[in-house]
């Protein structure tokens, strides 16, 4: 059997951000199970927020497309996501209503979605490591059917959670670390 494919989107653009680092980690995890990773950011992918008035005047944007292909060519996705106001931030939401806008020849609308496995990890400087937004995107992705893991990765008080190399210095940490990559593998082996 070929290698599982894992995508990796940081929900954060911001430098030195406590996601893209736990991103670093999570990718260096995956390498550990064989896996091809792929870690891109949403930076490369500039959309306007969502309006269904463009969309019926103007299509999907070629980012858009370019974004729903990009998670099409592979078979398990993990959001690394901050956690903004006990939710989501828009730059992921935004991302992910416009990819169920897509339907490439042959497919249907978020379809992308129902194909492959997602997990879901948040990093926060507080004590609850982006629980609340998690929830929240959780909910989300089961509007659009996706298969998400039960496995998540909160990595709490995440601004003294690293130690040389971005590596999780706490095993607990990384053992929840381990316990996602390790489920989100076994479950996109089976929908290959």
């Amino acid at each position: 059997m070929s290698a599982v494919k894992i995508l990796i989107i940081p929900g954060s653009l911001r430098t030195g951000s406590l996601n893209v680092r736990l991103a670093g980690a999570i990718a260096r995890e995956f390498v550990k199970l064989d896996a091809d990773v792929t870690r891109i950011s949403l930076g490369d992918f500039p959309l306007p927020i969502y309006d269904g008035d463009l969309e019926a005047k103007s299509g999907v944007p070629a980012n858009a497309v370019n974004l729903k292909r990009m998670i099409g060519t592979h078979h398990g996705v993990v959001f690394v996501t901050p956690e903004y106001n006990s939710s989501l931030p828009a730059l992921v939401k935004n991302a992910v209503d416009w990819v169920t806008r897509v339907e490439d020849r042959g497919e249907t609308k978020g379809q992308v979605f129902r194909e492959r496995a997602f997990a879901l990890a948040s990093a926060s400087g507080g004590k609850l490591g982006g629980t609340r937004c998690l929830a929240a995107f959780r909910l989300i992705l089961s509007g659009c059917r996706a298969l998400v893991i039960p496995n998540q990765l909160t990595l709490s008080f995440a601004d003294d959670a690293y130690g040389d190399a971005d590596h999780l210095k706490h095993s607990a940490d990384a053992d929840a670390m381990h316990a996602m990559a390790k489920q989100l593998v076994d479950v996109a082996q089976h929908m290959m």
